[in-house]
């Protein structure tokens, strides 16, 4: 009789995804922690306050989807002016590649809205729950009545600020002061309750819960860098020479005699680490460039009377030759670095003298495809026009149009009209031509010029815009 095979043992069952493990980041001081929330501070007045500041009696920036201007303090835009923020866009790119090859994330360890509100958020979540070690320890106890006191304010100062934020927001887009008075009332149009809620939720979400998940995760920058990267970028870099072998010590033994290098091993540089690395298993790309590694790490070395600079910025190159400071700036000026620099050098100067130069108004020149040509009184040529004059200054303008390049050629009405602060119009014209130097002109599509004149006065210089056409005389 043949024996029974044994059961097949049991399939293990394997997650593909590792469950996330929530990050308390250790409260930290230095010289660039101070950088880091001195440019928190700088952002936010900024992102803040400057809806509220007046210009010319109107919010001093202010883009007006609805009316289609774009209000930069003292700078007015329609949106033919898109390729001003193609330039703005062009200037950040190039920015972003300097700053990256020459000193690695320092965008995001400092000045990227994820950083900046992840730092605000942390604030809050330390002065209701405590350091660190209070944070995990409130984690994992039981739902108490101090739990939920200290988790409450937590909760409510961050929904308060985010929808404040999402605010601020919609500001840019909608005259602030409106905007508050309605949100006072609750009076918002659809629009407006969209934005808010969706900018203050990802606010919320993202500074408040999401927050390393975004840099590791969400991020394309992260995935990228590394095509910005060389051997001469300065990165936050552990020093392995100096570093290893790792060990605890107390301040008074002699680690070189024990064999140790300066690392003490206390793991502080990982506690304060926003993303949850370690800086001394090298350059990750999970590293966001924030540098608390190193003013922790530079705290206690001054503790054990060791030199700081076990962890810093320093380049590949720079470590493997033992180089100063010195050296690595003037490696920083390289060939990339300088290329980098003068083609932002170059297309910021183009922006602004564009935008120095830029016309006090804009004008378009429409055939009224209606009736290209017709004989009125006293067998004149009639032509029909619409003229698109958009004034782009802030105080009414006066105009006068002329018509050239043909022989003869005149306008059939007024010539002469008034644009208010900001307005763009469609003026109907009519160019004439009488019979006479119409048949000596002869058949066909004539080239014609209109000229655009802005009359001086109101302390305004004149100005004068030619756009050209054609006039048809028919068979």
């Amino acid at each position: 009789m043949r024996e029974a095979k044994p059961p097949a043992p049991a399939g293990e069952l394997v997650g593909l995804y590792e469950k996330t493990k929530r990050i308390h980041p250790r409260a930290v001081s230095g010289v660039f922690a101070k950088w880091r929330w001195g440019l928190v501070w700088l952002t936010q007045i900024i992102f803040y306050g400057l809806p509220w500041l007046m210009w010319n009696d109107r919010q001093a920036v202010l883009f007006e989807l609805a009316s289609r201007r774009f209000y930069i303090f003292g700078l007015v835009l329609h949106p033919q002016d898109f390729i001003y923020l193609t330039g703005l866009l062009i200037i950040a790119a190039y920015a972003l590649f300097l700053f990256t090859a020459v000193a690695g994330r320092l965008w995001c360890g400092y000045a990227c809205p994820q950083t900046v509100y992840t730092e605000i958020f942390l604030w809050i979540e330390h002065r209701f729950e405590g350091d660190r070690m209070q944070r995990i320890k409130l984690d994992a106890g039981a739902w108490t009545a101090r739990k939920w006191l200290r988790k409450s304010g937590t909760q409510v100062s961050w929904v308060l600020l985010s929808l404040w934020t999402g605010l601020s927001f919609v500001g840019y887009f909608t005259p602030i002061r409106t905007l508050t008075a309605e949100a006072l009332t609750l009076g918002f149009g659809p629009w407006e309750w969209f934005w808010v809620l969706f900018y203050g939720f990802a606010t919320y979400g993202n500074a408040g819960y999401m927050r390393e998940q975004v840099c590791k995760y969400m991020c394309p920058y992260a995935r990228f860098q590394s095509a910005m990267f060389d051997k001469d970028t300065l990165v936050i870099s552990y020093d392995t020479e100096r570093g290893e072998p790792r060990g605890t010590r107390g301040r008074k033994i002699d680690y070189k005699a024990a064999g140790l290098g300066e690392c003490i091993d206390c793991g502080l540089c990982v506690q304060v680490c926003p993303t949850g690395i370690d800086i001394r298993k090298g350059l990750q790309y999970e590293c966001i460039g924030c540098a608390a590694c190193i003013d922790v790490c530079d705290g206690v070395m001054d503790k054990m009377n060791y030199p700081r600079g076990l962890v810093r910025y320093a380049t590949q190159n720079g470590l493997a030759s033992h180089w100063g400071k010195a050296q690595l700036m003037r490696r920083a000026l390289r060939p990339r670095v300088l290329i980098y620099t003068a083609i932002l050098v170059l297309i910021v100067g183009a922006l602004a003298v564009s935008l120095w130069l830029r016309s006090p108004f804009r004008v378009d020149v429409v055939r009224d495809r209606a009736a290209l040509a017709r004989v009125v009184d006293d067998g004149e040529i009639e032509n029909v026009y619409r003229l698109q004059v958009m004034n782009t200054t802030e105080g009414r303008q006066r105009y006068r149009v002329a018509v050239t390049g043909l022989a003869g050629v005149r306008l059939g009405g007024a010539s002469e009209f008034t644009l208010e602060s900001a307005e763009a119009r469609w003026i109907g014209v009519e160019v004439r031509l009488a019979p006479g130097p119409a048949q000596a002109a002869g058949a066909g599509v004539h080239p014609i010029e209109f000229d655009v004149e802005r009359l001086a006065g109101d302390g305004q210089g004149g100005a004068m815009v030619r756009e050209k056409s054609t006039f048809v005389i028919p068979r």
